[in-house]
């Protein structure tokens, strides 16, 4: 089976348990997935079906993708991804991966793109403690030794130091299902869940 679907996140909330406890969930919509191209070991060296979701114009589509389309005969989606399948020649172009496969789920795994937060220092980085913030001191957030001297008179690599923070694609996993909503398309899970809203995700089985 396919054990994921694509979506976007809406936004958090909050909701009520059977027994009158306060759940924070985030809102994630997830319209039906449709399968745009079936690969087999035969063919491709692997075995994946990929999925295409999103409404888009038929003039928003360049040529390369309308070709690609075209080829497999179906409509064009904004979206294209790929989820690993153990026997792929189970799934036929135009097949369809809906909220309601996760609807005995327990537990997801959440994959999205972390908010951007630009260039960063080590301490909103890394969470260096900096130095003093007064009293005479000039050592304030700056990250201080980056190694030694004559030996070995370098920078070793991966040292944690500023530079581009955000943007990376983080997987939470075991999160809660708290419900799901075949009419509308969403799935709730508990807690918080990588990426602003409107934000593309991955959930899959855990």
């Amino acid at each position: 089976m396919i054990n994921a679907i694509y979506g976007k996140k809406i936004g958090m909330t909050q909701v009520f348990s059977e027994d009158d406890r306060l759940i924070p969930v985030t809102v994630l919509q997830a319209e039906p997935n449709k399968v745009c191209q079936v690969k087999t070991k035969e063919t491709d060296g692997y075995e994946a079906v990929q999925l295409g979701f999103g409404a888009i114009k038929p003039q928003r589509v360049n040529k390369p993708m309308a070709g690609h389309f075209a080829k497999q005969g179906t409509e064009p989606t904004r979206y294209l991804r790929e989820v690993r399948v153990e026997n792929a020649s189970e799934y036929k172009v135009g097949d369809q991966q809906t909220v309601a496969a996760f609807a005995e789920a327990k537990k997801v795994d959440v994959t999205g793109t972390s908010k951007g937060k630009g260039f960063a220092g080590v301490m909103k980085r890394w969470g260096f403690a900096g130095g003093p913030g007064g009293h005479g001191a000039h050592f304030h957030r700056a990250p201080g030794s980056v190694g030694q001297c004559a030996t070995p008179s370098r920078v070793f690599k991966g040292l944690k130091l500023p530079g581009h923070m955000g943007c990376d694609t983080v997987t939470v996993k075991n999160l809660e299902v708290i419900r799901v909503d075949e009419d509308q398309n969403l799935i709730l899970v508990k807690g918080a869940v990588p990426g602003g809203k409107n934000g593309i995700v991955r959930v899959r089985l855990a």
